[in-house]
């Protein structure tokens, strides 16, 4: 496979990837057993229960088993066209999907400041209205 198409595989299945890893560690629609893990991660009785459980709470970390499933599923090789181009392709992905998270995570952070600021200066607004 030509380089330039394995470079855009490359951006394009880090996306699903930085998606996954996102909703399961930060999104409500998760939360109730991410609460459940959580408390499992900080006070399970063995190491590596509590790290078991640790997985699913870290975008990071749940994202290089993400990963694995999607090399699986596509067959996705970078560079190289043997074993070595899976190792390659999942620490690419990875880090990719990782700065697609962190870019998001800017971004919402900013959209929040912005509705936290126009609240305050519509609060403000409102006290300065004849009633």
């Amino acid at each position: 496979m030509e380089i330039y198409i394995q470079i855009i595989r490359l951006f394009v299945l880090a996306i699903p990837i930085a998606c996954i890893s996102w909703t399961v560690t930060f999104e409500e629609i998760f939360r109730e057993p991410r609460e459940y893990f959580i408390k499992r991660s900080k006070h399970d009785n063995t190491l590596l229960k509590r790290k078991f459980f640790f997985i699913f709470t870290c975008e990071y970390c749940i994202s290089h088993y993400i990963t694995i499933i999607f090399l699986f599923l596509t067959d996705y090789k970078l560079l190289i066209d043997d074993w070595r181009g899976y190792i390659i392709a999942g620490f690419s992905l990875v880090w990719i999907a990782n700065i697609y998270m962190n870019l998001f995570g800017l971004i919402r952070q900013g959209i929040k400041k912005e509705k936290t600021e126009i609240k305050a200066l519509e609060k403000k607004s409102d006290e300065y209205l004849p009633k």
